[in-house]
């Protein structure tokens, strides 16, 4: 029993590092002309999958289909469900939010 709970609390660590983890090599909003897929690998693929499949949070191969860069942009900054506020912010999000968008 208490090895099965420190395994859950390991795993919900590694996957809370993953999501929000990361120092500020993409944090910023300084960073003009920043590729949003970089970005998004680097702060959002290991929740929404490498190739925006899915996986712990939502898929988002068709998140422009749903959502317009706004309502994503949105999300970015005030999280949803178990995703936590602003992994990215600034120019980061806005340019994360636009390329999302265009997945339809």
């Amino acid at each position: 029993m208490k090895k099965k709970l420190l395994a859950l609390l390991m795993g919900t660590s590694l996957a809370l590092a993953a999501c929000g983890g990361g120092g500020d090599e993409a944090g910023g909003g300084d960073t003009a002309g920043a590729d949003p897929e970089k970005l998004y690998n680097q702060k959002c693929s290991s929740c929404h999958g490498g190739n925006l499949e899915g996986g712990v949070g939502p898929k988002l191969s068709d998140a422009g289909a749903r959502l317009s860069q706004e309502d994503i942009e949105s999300i970015i900054a005030n999280g949803q469900g178990s995703m936590p506020p602003k992994l990215l912010e600034g120019d980061d999000a806005s340019a994360v939010a636009e390329w999302l968008a265009n997945k339809k």
